[in-house]
């Protein structure tokens, strides 16, 4: 299988973007687990249920609302371009940010999830020690939700990487700076050049399947560890 530079640059940027998107939403998703968990908010439903529209929302609707938004013609996307030189739309950065927002859920949920299972017994016995509280996320609270945390960031990699609707939206069709891998499939079909497009897909789908699979291993290894205890 003979692979060009356009196919190289495009699989690169592709595995750019959900690596840097997967790492700056971990720390965002664990703020607002920590809030959702630990924290009593008012209208706690409210944001839990926002978080999680990504989930049901259809891609192009999501995309759209963000295209509008980060719109020049518009106050957020005009803002960002007079203030800080900042273009949103059919750029890399516009990207990055749409894909954090996409895949929210895929993040914060699992991390939710872990940090509920977490004894409170541990907390409370850090707290008695005099440990304050980010003294306590660090050393009990996120040690102990390393499998919610370790889903969370192998759902949203993989997720990043197969996104196709609000990336579509967002980024269009530049090449080596918003062509992902998704898109060049779309590309390539339109073009009947299949077999390209059966190069992206297969690995695309080897790389997804690997990632889910190793997560599964990792887990019951987790879970083998934590009964052994």
């Amino acid at each position: 299988m003979q692979l060009d530079d356009a196919f190289i640059t495009t699989l690169l940027l592709t595995f750019k973007l959900a690596t840097i998107s997967t790492f700056c939403l971990l720390f965002v998703s664990i703020a607002l687990a920590y809030c959702f968990v630990f924290v009593r908010l008012p209208f706690k439903s409210f944001f839990q249920a926002l978080v999680s529209m990504p989930l049901v929302l259809p891609p192009s609707v999501l995309g759209f609302y963000l295209l509008v938004s980060f719109s020049p013609k518009n106050a957020l996307g005009a803002f960002l371009q007079e203030t800080f030189g900042l273009t949103l739309v059919f750029s890399f950065e516009g990207l990055v940010l749409a894909s954090m927002i996409i895949n929210l859920p895929f993040m914060t949920n699992p991390i939710q999830s872990a940090f509920s299972s977490v004894s409170r017994n541990l907390i409370d016995a850090s707290y008695t020690l005099g440990h304050g509280k980010l003294r306590t996320l660090w050393s009990v609270i996120l040690p102990n939700a390393k499998a919610g945390i370790l889903t969370g960031l192998v759902m949203t990699f993989a997720h990043t990487c197969g996104e196709f609707g609000v990336v579509m939206m967002i980024g269009g069709h530049k090449v080596g700076e918003t062509l992902v891998a998704s898109i060049a499939i779309y590309d390539s079909i339109e073009a009947l050049e299949y077999t390209l497009a059966h190069q992206y897909a297969f690995v695309l789908f080897a790389l997804s399947f690997c990632v889910v699979f190793s997560l599964y291993l990792i887990n019951k290894r987790f879970a083998t560890a934590n009964a052994a205890l």
